[in-house]
């Protein structure tokens, strides 16, 4: 048998793709490493494997991220910066206060419920103690941003007086941030402790609403 007739494949596509479209091969590579990550954490994960979703080489997984934990790093980056394009799209600085912050937690909420992968990968990064999101300007940037979109609608409700002063950004972050996480992260404890599915369409709209509203009665006067 001929080696043209054992060669893997998609073998022959590697080479070529990756100086045709080397921004579209980065974007296959990440989009592996997120399923690889999500499935077996950053120490279970293997390069091999994600290579093996795309149509590339482990060589080129190292030579666009340096190794493993760079891959993961991208991989972390990249999503956040997907959640922080999203907010960012909201326009909050046109809407009045409360619209603001009501369209904030029910977008953070809503977000969390559709990207299960993005609650998993925070969820690995804490069990790393967020040693790699702690060596990322980038993440550190983007989530700064994120206090800014908050602290500009709340600074607007103080001034009009329809928000008490005195509250933190951050702590307006923290507490959007656990009621929408927490409905992800302990989906599966939740159904075995009490029988509860937190992911049923009416449990979701039911906390949606609840999530705003507690949001909105921490703030107002």
């Amino acid at each position: 048998m001929s080696k043209a007739a054992i060669r893997p494949r998609g073998a022959g596509r590697r080479s070529a793709s990756w100086t045709q479209d080397p921004e579209g091969v980065r974007r296959s590579i990440l989009d592996a490493a997120r399923l690889e990550f999500v499935e077996n954490g950053l120490s279970g994960a293997r390069v091999d494997e994600i290579a093996a979703r795309t149509a590339t080489s482990k060589r080129m997984i190292y030579y666009y991220f340096g190794d493993k934990e760079g891959l993961y790093r991208a991989v972390l980056e990249e999503m956040y910066e997907r959640i922080r394009a999203f907010e960012r799209g909201l326009d909050l600085a046109s809407l009045e206060p409360e619209e603001a912050m009501a369209r904030l937690t029910g977008f953070t909420f809503d977000y969390h419920a559709e990207n299960p992968d993005f609650v998993r990968m925070v969820m690995i990064e804490n069990i790393h103690h967020g040693r790699h999101l702690a060596t990322s300007d980038r993440i550190a940037t983007l989530n700064l941003s994120g206090i800014d979109v908050i602290r500009e609608a709340y600074g607007r409700g103080v001034a009009s007086g329809v928000f008490r002063p005195g509250i933190e950004p951050i702590d307006i972050h923290l507490t959007i941030s656990a009621l929408a996480f927490y409905n992800v992260s302990n989906r599966a404890s939740i159904r075995q402790v009490f029988g509860h599915d937190m992911g049923a369409p009416e449990a979701l709209a039911r906390r949606r609403e609840s999530a705003i509203d507690t949001v909105l009665r921490m703030l107002r006067r």
